[in-house]
């Protein structure tokens, strides 16, 4: 018998999804409404939400989503939101649609909404002063959803997608069928939101008290919020031109532990509320993610104290070393200083630092340390075994086992990431010289790592001071494809091109 894929139930969860995008969208409505601009922008994106979120909701049929509906759905989601989520850039900007450097550019403003919701945080945003507070708004709020949405998609969905990141978050947290941490899936997204919303507030709370004593000048409650929003997704838009380099150093401390947290597997947290206190430290994949920012911070630490160009003294060489650090290996991409005029050894580990990323069941982009620590034990496991030939040794996390397949997900994975990465390289150096551009090759690799990897800032003209204009338009269009698939880790996207998928 041939099953087909039942594109009407997928097209009408989709249409649900963007109807009820009307709702934060409403919220920079009021923004724009007290401040008498953009106001026909928003409302213009709300009507187009729910037109056609109802008009694709009415294709719904009485059968449940498969696994075949559930690929197409992860897929299409956060293309469709990215879509509509570009409206009010369009719609807002003061420059003209045929003006290849303004946001109101098609291309542009798809760049910066698909940067947005999947949480990259890459920009061509030029003039942060040209926008309304509530455009502003709208980039920060698209980051927080996206930091949402694939948790509940990672957790909800991606476990029964066989994706290796999510069996192996089941294997490490002990926690057998961890998309149904409760009975029902809408229980499980409810807890999932309960902690995002909750560490949210903490942040907002945290970066607004430090407003109110003093200690962050400008961090007033537009930007408190705006970074609260941003540092827990680890999605990394600001705005302030600066990023978290226009606030004070109280401000940038304060951002470290929630990007951290935000990089933290959900589940350890839940684990958290409910008194597990060993549970983190019985973890191996969150002991191999503290120890790696440890080391990695303390070795740019040292790098930068030993460069005599960085004069800044203990503080500020500590608090940048650990910042930037922290930012770029949960993919979040603050930055607190200018890091590209660094030492090439402190930038060239900032690069390695791309390729990691946080906890498996974050909100975090990147490969992910669970992944990392697989190749780990098995590369060990292999030398091991170099020895013993007819020992018998399973790869264990914590007190379970990795299945094999698993282990063979794992490298087949990491080694597409890392040839799409170097495609993406080829690219980036290719359209450039192109139009007789001057990126160079680790320009180049640090933007394509950065926008695959959804990381934001990079290298040169990618700078974390910098936007993405620097690159010509086609470059952009593509880089839009890369976040994308980067954001629901490649496996979906390949399998919607699969001829199999569609006829069988």
């Amino acid at each position: 018998m041939r099953v087909r894929v039942d594109w009407r139930s997928s097209a009408s969860l989709v249409g649900t999804v963007l109807r009820w995008l009307a709702v934060p969208l409403a919220v920079p409505l009021v923004i724009a409404i007290v401040d008498g601009e953009d106001v026909l922008a928003f409302a213009g994106a709300i009507a187009v939400t729910v037109v056609v979120g109802t008009l694709l909701e009415r294709l719904r049929d009485d059968r449940d989503l498969g696994q075949r509906e559930a690929f197409l759905v992860v897929a299409a989601v956060w293309f469709a939101v990215a879509g509509v989520g570009a409206i009010p850039f369009v719609l807002a900007d003061p420059g003209s649609v045929t003006d290849s450097r303004a946001l109101a550019h098609p291309v542009n403003a798809l760049f910066e909404s698909t940067s947005g919701i999947t949480t990259t945080g890459a920009t061509v945003l030029a003039d942060f002063g040209a926008q309304s507070r509530a455009v502003l708004l709208w980039r920060q709020l698209l980051q927080w959803l996206g930091g949402l949405g694939i948790l509940v998609v990672a957790i909800g969905l991606l476990s029964n997608l066989m994706v290796g990141g999510a069996q192996l978050m089941e294997t490490e947290t002990q926690t057998r069928n961890v998309h149904k941490l409760r009975p029902r899936i809408a229980e499980t997204a409810r807890l999932i939101w309960g902690l995002y919303v909750g560490l949210t507030l903490v942040a907002v709370v945290v970066l607004y008290g430090l407003y109110l004593v003093g200690a962050a000048p400008n961090m007033d409650l537009f930007n408190a919020v705006s970074h609260a929003l941003t540092s827990v997704a680890t999605a990394g838009f600001s705005p302030h031109p600066q990023s978290a380099g226009g606030f004070s150093p109280a401000a940038q401390w304060a951002l470290m532990p929630f990007m951290t947290l935000g990089a933290t597997n959900f589940i350890l947290l839940y684990a958290l509320t409910r008194g597990e206190w060993r549970r983190p430290a019985e973890s191996d994949e969150f002991r191999f993610y503290v120890g790696f920012l440890a080391v990695a911070s303390l070795i740019v630490v040292a790098l930068l104290a030993g460069d005599p160009e960085f004069d800044g003294g203990l503080e500020p060489t500590v608090r940048h070393g650990l910042f930037n650090v922290i930012s770029i290996t949960t993919t979040t991409g603050y930055a607190s200083v200018d890091y590209t005029f660094w030492t090439p050894a402190a930038k060239h580990l900032l690069f390695l630092c791309m390729f990691v990323g946080g906890m498996a069941g974050s909100t975090t982009c990147s490969i992910k340390t669970i992944r990392w620590l697989v190749i780990l034990k098995s590369l060990r496991r292999t030398l091991f075994l170099a020895v013993h030939p007819q020992a018998v040794r399973p790869l264990r996390l914590g007190d379970g086992v990795v299945e094999e397949e698993t282990i063979r997900d794992v490298f087949s994975y990491v080694l597409l990431a890392i040839l799409i990465f170097f495609g993406l390289t080829v690219v980036v150096v290719v359209d450039s010289a192109r139009v007789g551009g001057a990126i160079g090759e680790f320009e180049a690799m640090g933007a394509a790592a950065s926008i695959f990897l959804n990381i934001g800032p990079a290298f040169g003209a990618a700078g974390p001071f910098d936007s993405y204009l620097a690159f010509p338009t086609s470059t952009r269009a593509v880089m839009v494809i890369m976040m994308w698939i980067g954001r629901i880790e490649i496996i979906p996207v390949l399998v919607l091109l699969t001829p199999a998928y569609w006829r069988s």
